[in-house]
């Protein structure tokens, strides 16, 4: 009886840990009750769904801060809809945010996912850290080491699973369920803030739906 009592006990503290670590961030609620700043975008409800919400497109880049919530190293895992539309969808992740124009982000281009030559290919999932080290700076002074392919590229016209783990100095990024990572990066900063957001790129609309954070 003792061993049982204790086994349970084990199991009611592991859950309680798991579920401190873990948050389930209705981003719908968010908008709804203007927790999201919105940088340069509108951020709307999408549709009739319940856990999504929408930003449009507009020149230059946008993000939406998430208020009351603090993340620094761990999990974020998001679902992702952008479009296959050429040079004009650009959809992630924006972390340690420092303020509207200071951040680092993951992000996807979607229209790649279908591409045939091979040098769009390698375009298909990008990390940045603005406002230094833009997407065309890395490529062009280090190509290669902060974007990458994706070998079972996800359907351009559909949801798609992102899992980015963020740790002190790396990023690794995965994709819907695909065991290996698809992108491993040294981040370019040792700033931290505790500030994430969604984010898309120039022209860029996006949705957002089912974000979690593990730390």
């Amino acid at each position: 009886m003792k061993t049982q009592k204790t086994s349970v006990l084990i199991t009611i503290i592991l859950f309680s840990l798991n579920a401190f670590c873990q948050q389930e961030i209705n981003l719908s609620h968010k908008v709804q009750n203007k927790k999201i700043k919105a940088v340069n975008r509108s951020i709307s409800v999408f549709g009739e769904q319940q856990d999504a919400v929408e930003m449009n497109a507009k020149n230059g880049d946008g993000i939406g801060i998430i208020k009351d919530i603090e993340f620094e190293k761990g999990i974020i895992e998001i679902e992702l809809l952008g479009e296959n539309n050429p040079g004009k969808s650009f959809i992630g992740v924006a972390f340690n945010i420092q303020d509207d124009k200071t951040y680092e982000a993951i992000y996807f281009r979607p229209f790649n996912f279908v591409a045939k030559e091979q040098k769009r290919k390698e375009h298909m999932v990008q990390y940045i850290y603005h406002p230094e080290f833009t997407w065309k700076k890395l490529r062009k002074e280090r190509t290669g080491e902060f974007e990458n392919e994706i070998k079972i590229p996800p359907n351009p016209d559909n949801w798609f699973k992102a899992i980015i783990h963020i740790e002190e100095k790396t990023v690794k990024v995965f994709v819907n369920n695909i065991p290996e990572p698809i992108l491993i990066v040294d981040r370019l900063t040792s700033t931290t803030s505790k500030t994430i957001g969604i984010w898309t790129g120039f022209g860029s609309s996006g949705r957002f739906r089912n974000l979690i954070i593990k730390e």
